[in-house]
């Protein structure tokens, strides 16, 4: 299983980790996904292979920036 992680900006609160976490694991192949605020940025592993653009357009289009 692979393992990605995105650097994420905007996250202020819970809810924000919330809606990201729920936006990248809507994504077909996403089997499980943990999201730090504190360290901005977002686990995903992968249960097959997700392009690098398909998580990164998930998480913004709900207004948040990956940033690597």
């Amino acid at each position: 299983m692979e393992e990605r992680e995105l650097k994420i900006q905007g996250m202020t609160c819970q809810h924000c980790v919330n809606t990201v976490k729920k936006a990248l694991s809507e994504v077909e192949g996403v089997s499980e996904v943990e999201v730090s605020l504190e360290e901005g940025k977002a686990t995903v592993k992968l249960e097959k292979e997700v392009p690098f653009e398909t998580l990164k357009k998930a998480v913004e289009n709900w207004g948040y920036k990956v940033v690597g």
